[in-house]
């Protein structure tokens, strides 16, 4: 894909319909027909973060979009969670969740399916409370900046969390490198990055709108990881069986990855 042609944040924040991309990926805890990876992603978070190995003080969601499910399993084992986004309308539908608004979106079918799996003695109401009391923010971020949170500085956290963001704000691999430099840096050192991101893929649409995505591969990942002096401590990946089925996205995997920042 040319550059030229790339669907920065600036065109995200005027055609990106928040609504709908959560009405469409995470209405049901299997996630779209025509995709599957959310039941995936929400098993390896909560793996992750079950196992007792990271926890803390804070963390923070890079490019949360309008969605909560990176952090579900989290909230029972970081104290302070900052969600961030680019777009008004990302954040406004985090916030509108995060006091209760009328109308806001339901996240119980899928708060349900990670209690299941973690055969959590809490019921799905008890831990979106516990959630909703650790959110401790919803800030603006665009991780094409040295400071994702210019002009704000956030504390160095424990962990850092981001799902499907950096392959869809990059235009190219440089861009990439810089973008995760510049989204590890509120790591502290020793801190763990846990990153869901999507390989072989071009596109994506919201509610008949295209978006582009940076064509990655595992070794562009681990590359990049390893040239910001991180050990990666896990590398998982859900192939697409549906990958000739491009109703929405043409993805060819998704990967799950743990990694430590050097201390």
């Amino acid at each position: 894909m040319d550059p030229l042609d790339f669907t920065e944040g600036e065109f995200y924040q005027d055609n990106f319909d928040s609504r709908a991309y959560i009405d469409t990926f995470y209405s049901n805890p299997s996630g779209h027909t025509d995709e599957n990876y959310l039941v995936f992603a929400l098993q390896r978070l909560s793996e992750t973060f079950s196992s007792g190995k990271y926890k803390g003080q804070r963390l923070i969601d890079v490019g949360s979009a309008a969605s909560i499910h990176c952090v579900i399993s989290a909230c029972a084992h970081l104290d302070h969670i900052v969600l961030s986004d680019f777009t008004d309308r990302n954040r406004a539908e985090l916030s509108q969740w995060l006091c209760k608004a009328p109308g806001c979106f339901d996240w119980t079918p899928v708060i349900q399916q990670v209690c299941h799996m973690e055969k959590e003695s809490k019921s799905p109401v008890e831990v979106e409370a516990v959630l909703r009391q650790r959110v401790q923010s919803v800030v603006k971020c665009d991780v094409r900046l040295e400071n994702p949170f210019h002009p704000l500085t956030q504390e160095p956290a424990d962990c850092v969390v981001t799902s499907l963001c950096l392959e869809a704000a990059c235009k190219d691999f440089p861009s990439y490198c810089d973008a995760l430099r510049n989204v590890t840096s509120v790591l502290k050192p020793g801190g763990v990055l846990v990153m869901i991101g999507a390989l072989g893929e071009s596109f994506y649409i919201v509610a008949g709108q295209r978006f582009s995505c940076l064509r990655l591969t595992r070794s562009n990942v681990e590359e990049t990881l390893r040239k910001l002096e991180f050990s990666i401590l896990d590398f998982n990946v859900f192939k697409n069986a549906s990958v000739e089925i491009k109703h929405v996205s043409d993805f060819e995997a998704i990967f799950y990855l743990v990694a430590l920042k050097s201390i």
